[in-house]
């Protein structure tokens, strides 16, 4: 069946190709005036509004025109002035404040359209965003490498590495507490928290199925069918923060909320990851988009977010398309995760990247004062992982199942016990979130920064697949925690650029899963580029600490990349070329894409049509300005 189109936040699912994938609309492509970087100052009241919210005509949007009267819904960034002063401006042009997001200086309004652009021409406003709608985005303990990794040493004996302690919040429909999934030892529920962002007057739970699915593919304990089903960190905690409906819906606000409770709860339940399986139209720049600014609120806080890359990879007519990475999976300090398909065996020899799987460079923008379109164009995603036909909990009497029955991959005639099968890099995601809670368990002290490298570092590249498709490549559990056990547990304590970080030997790298040897990446996606090197896990480097970003300290000149050598040790080499895999190591492969493509904003062959042959056309040249003199972007956007 061909992709279908959902009108609400993207619940990144795709069902096993049973039901049409869930995925947002396209985003608009404003041709100039669209938004402006807080880095390049305030100029025209337009340039700090969304392009979704301004009128049709004058942005060119692919939308019905809003009546300038009519009630819009939208996120205001502020200069740290939501106050009573704030309340009394937004009512005074007839609107209302809904919610406001402290920790990120951001409040959700209603208000007439009307009065958008003399908000906007308020010094104290820093940008204007549409509260845009979200959706969801979709054998698995030992073909990741978990199941090799249960049993560590520890002085005096040995442990289970399971999440034990490490709170994993989970930002979707809703978690099933009866299912039996989320028992802990004694029979008690792991589901420590529950908080309802829909205003939903239902019972708890999970009513639409997307969210229970998801927490158990990262936490699920495996009590059933033998242990058939078990998640990647089955004895972590989980926080159930439900921001979709019974219709798999959600607003950008509601999900905003769910990440401000992160923030001020996260000492409370030791949330160390947070799981968003779901996303919203990627329009504005990570610099001004409000879900990508408060994901980097938390990562620097000390908090992993991993977020679905999407399932836009392919048109109607199943061709590839790239560019259609959703928010928050643009924010680059997010990891960002596609899927791949393992065809239902445990050996990783004919693992690939699911054709569904959104694909980079990440085309969300923002726009100077001379009107300039500036896209951000980040290597995206940042690894896969599973994500095709998985089976984990059903949460009794769900929307998914009731109206497609065939999903039901298990019952034993307990409803707590049924299992259902998904698809979609909302599948692959909380593999990911599971991952990192065990490399948080097996060492605390790690940054995000360096579960991020730590999951790169280590993963398989795929063969035939560039770096747009998988990042780095697909997950590999084994080899992340074998590193993290070896890695100094001081690492959150200010480290000094080129310090040692192995308490042992350099370990080698591969991995052997169900038979199968293969390498691991050796490198890093980071911004535009990749980097790689030994020294990314034997020394410490700068871009580990909170604030900073992996693709820091890559410099550009006349199209060469180099590291420089105050954030990255001299050992630490950035490519100039994006590659198409062959199996190897990260430098091993075809070359695909140059870096200065990216990087640029003068001639940019990347906003030339990319068929489904991997032949970039050579007919789409930008203006030296940065507008375009075609309409074929990156394969549709």
């Amino acid at each position: 069946m061909k992709p279908g189109h959902s009108p609400s936040l993207l619940c990144l699912l795709c069902l096993a190709l049973l039901v049409p994938c869930m995925v947002t609309a396209r985003p608009a492509r404003a041709q100039e005036r669209a938004s402006v970087s807080h880095f390049e100052g305030v100029a025209a009241p337009a340039l700090k509004i969304s392009p979704d919210l301004l009128p049709a005509p004058a942005a060119n949007l692919r939308a019905e025109k809003q009546p300038a009267a009519e009630p819009v819904r939208a996120i205001i960034q502020a200069e740290g002035w939501l106050d009573a002063q704030f309340d009394g401006l937004i009512a005074a042009r007839g609107g209302r404040v809904l919610h406001r997001f402290s920790n990120f200086r951001a409040a959700a309004v209603e208000l007439p359209a009307l009065a958008l652009t003399a908000l906007a021409e308020l010094p104290e406003v820093r940008y204007i965003s549409k509260d845009r709608p979200t959706h969801m985005l979709g054998h698995v303990s030992l073909t990741t490498g978990a199941d090799a990794v249960r049993t560590q040493a520890a002085s005096g004996g040995s442990y289970t590495l399971d999440g034990t302690g490490v709170g994993i919040a989970v930002i979707d429909s809703g978690v099933s507490h009866a299912h039996d999934s989320f028992d802990d030892q004694s029979g008690n529920t792991r589901v420590v928290a529950d908080v309802d962002f829909t205003g939903s007057s239902a019972s708890p739970g999970d009513p639409f199925g997307h969210g229970t699915h998801v927490a158990a593919l990262a936490a699920g304990n495996g009590s059933v069918a033998s242990g058939a089903y078990t998640g990647v960190a089955p004895n972590a905690n989980v926080i159930n923060l439900r921001v979709l409906g019974a219709d798999g819906a959600g607003t950008t606000a509601d999900l905003l909320d769910a990440l401000e409770w992160v923030m001020d709860n996260r000492a409370t339940y030791n949330v160390r990851v947070v799981n968003i399986s779901l996303g919203a139209a990627a329009v504005d720049s990570y610099r001004n988009d409000p879900l990508c600014l408060a994901v980097r609120s938390l990562v620097d806080a000390g908090v992993v977010v991993v977020a679905a890359a999407g399932n836009e990879g392919k048109d109607a007519d199943g061709q590839k398309v790239y560019g259609l990475i959703h928010s928050p999976g643009i924010e680059p300090s997010a990891i960002t995760v596609g899927a791949s398909n393992t065809f239902d065996t445990d050996s990783r020899s004919d693992d690939s990247v699911t054709t569904y799987s959104s694909r980079g460079p990440t085309r969300s923008y923002w726009t100077d004062s001379s009107g300039g379109v500036h896209h951000d164009n980040l290597v995206k995603p940042d690894l896969v992982a599973p994500g095709n036909k998985l089976v984990s909990a059903e949460s009794a009497g769900n929307a998914l199942v009731t109206a497609h029955p065939e999903l039901e991959a298990y019952a034993d005639g307990n409803a707590d016990h049924a299992m259902m099968r998904l698809s979609g890099t909302s599948m692959a995601t909380p593999l990911v979130s599971g991952a990192a809670a065990l490399l948080l368990q097996a060492n605390p002290s790690l940054t995000p920064n360096m579960v991020k490298m730590l999951l790169m570092y280590t993963a398989q590249p795929l063969a035939g697949y560039n770096m747009f498709e998988q990042g780095a490549g697909e997950l590999n559990i084994e080899g992340a925690v074998r590193v993290a056990a070896l890695t100094r547990t001081d690492c959150s304590g200010g480290l000094a650029l080129g310090d040692p970080l192995l308490t042992g030997a350099t370990p080698t790298h591969s991995t052997t899963i169900a038979g199968f040897q293969f390498p691991w990446a050796g490198g890093v996606v980071a911004g535009q580029t990749y980097a790689s090197g030994t020294e990314l896990i034997t020394k410490y480097q700068k871009v580990y600490d909170r604030g900073a970003l992996l693709g820091d300290g890559i410099l550009a000149s006349d199209g060469i990349l180099a590291s420089d050598a105050t954030m990255y040790t001299d050992a630490i080499l950035a490519s100039d070329s994006i590659l198409t895999s062959d199996g190897e190591p990260l430098g091993g492969g075809d070359f695909f894409l140059g870096t200065a493509i990216l990087a640029s904003d003068a001639i940019l062959a990347s906003d030339g049509m990319l068929g489904g042959d991997g032949i970039l056309a050579s007919d789409a040249i930008l203006a030296s300005d940065g507008t375009m003199t075609t309409d074929t972007l990156a394969g549709g956007d």
